[in-house]
């Protein structure tokens, strides 16, 4: 399976599927119930895998990898049914990725057609795709022309960060005095991995490994609608600002990634009063 890194990047959508057999096939005037479901299961899984089908896309990339599918005909003529919904998910991150990095500039409408044609895949992904970051405010619809990438200024910014302290600080300060040494050892290597990426100075690759970071640290607390929400808040705050993208160089990533690895530090030696006051100093330079 090939990664959607970037805009740019196509995306594997699997094999066409062969030729359908046109020969009909007979039914006994007393066949068995048994039979009949059997006939029925061979023409459903022919009509969902005809060329016409909806979201099947014969393009010429590697096949992806399929798990088996049990049918009612010979395992030799079983043909694997391209996952629409996985193309999706490639597509989405890919363009959540082009967001981050400032592929996809502020006030700019793209279509889906054209999109799809860099990915290397129908309009009908992408479009489910731009729907979903739609959501979640990234962009906004824009009747017959596509998705305008959404306007943000440095308040909105203020304002997400501001929550995410609400939200996150006073749950760090109580994960301090509760969560022992080990479990905080277990998230060095996010830490680390976040380290890595800023030093290297990729804003998208070290904006995945910012939100996995925070992620860990808050499941800690069992509370799996505090994580999704913040979650979001996060993502959200990655997005890039009106006139390109958040002006955050290899030095800032690098100063932010060695926050993590000092707060991991106060909260492995339950260092309170330092623990407080790196969480709060980390969300004021967000």
């Amino acid at each position: 399976m090939e990664q959607a890194g970037s805009l740019g990047a196509r995306v594997s959508t699997g094999s066409a599927a062969p030729d359908i057999r046109t020969a009909s096939v007979r039914v006994p005037a007393q066949a068995r119930a048994a039979d009949v479901e059997r006939e029925r299961g061979v023409a459903s899984d022919e009509s969902r895998s005809a060329p016409g089908a909806r979201g099947e896309h014969t393009h010429s990339e590697p096949p992806l990898p399929h798990p088996r599918v049990e049918t009612a005909r010979p395992v030799e003529t079983a043909r694997p049914v391209v996952q629409r919904a996985s193309v999706r998910g490639q597509i989405l991150d890919a363009l959540r990725t082009a967001l981050v990095a400032g592929e996809l500039a502020p006030g700019q409408v793209y279509s889906a057609p054209v999109l799809g044609e860099r990915f290397g895949v129908s309009a009908t992904p992408v479009r489910e795709a731009m729907q979903q970051l739609a959501l979640e405010g990234a962009v906004e619809v824009v009747p017959n022309r596509g998705f305008r990438v959404v306007r943000r200024g440095t308040r909105e910014l203020a304002e997400l960060a501001e929550i995410r302290a609400l939200l996150e600080v006073p749950v760090v300060l109580r994960l301090a005095r509760t969560v022992p040494a080990a479990r905080w050892a277990e998230l060095r290597p996010l830490a680390e991995a976040a380290a890595r990426a800023a030093s290297a100075g990729c804003r998208a690759t070290y904006a995945e490994c910012d939100r996995a970071f925070h992620h860990a640290v808050l499941a800690l607390a069992g509370n799996d609608q505090l994580v999704q929400i913040a979650d979001d808040l996060h993502r959200r705050a990655q997005w890039p600002l009106v006139g390109g993208p958040v002006p955050r160089g290899r030095g800032d990533l690098m100063a932010d990634a060695a926050e993590h690895l000092a707060l991991l530090d106060a909260l492995t030696a339950q260092d309170l009063p330092a623990v407080q006051s790196l969480v709060r100093e980390h969300f004021a330079d967000s």
